[in-house]
């Protein structure tokens, strides 16, 4: 299994509230890039995630680094196969 970067928060099933303390922990920690990523029905729950950081807890203190869009093929119970849809936004603080 790859090792994954120590600057990324994958968003899946929690609540948004989760991966922007976990967004938090990692810029506490002295990151100053943050890398999050999601695919499928969680992509609108990692805009949520950046929009909730730069709204309330890093008011002018955050900036939308980049974003990057793509797919995945997924293979499916039952042998078939799928795409997917992803998404990484990186957020950086303000110096």
């Amino acid at each position: 299994m790859a090792q994954q970067a120590t600057n990324v928060v994958l968003v899946g099933k929690k609540p948004a509230i989760n991966y922007v303390l976990a967004t938090l922990t990692l810029f506490n920690q002295g990151m100053d890039k943050v890398v999050i990523k999601a695919r499928g029905r969680a992509i609108s729950k990692a805009v949520d995630t950046v929009e909730i950081l730069r709204s309330r807890f890093l008011k002018d203190k955050l900036t939308v680094a980049g974003i990057s869009i793509g797919s995945q093929e997924v293979t499916r119970e039952g042998g078939r196969t799928s795409r997917v849809s992803t998404i990484e936004i990186t957020v950086a603080r303000k110096d």
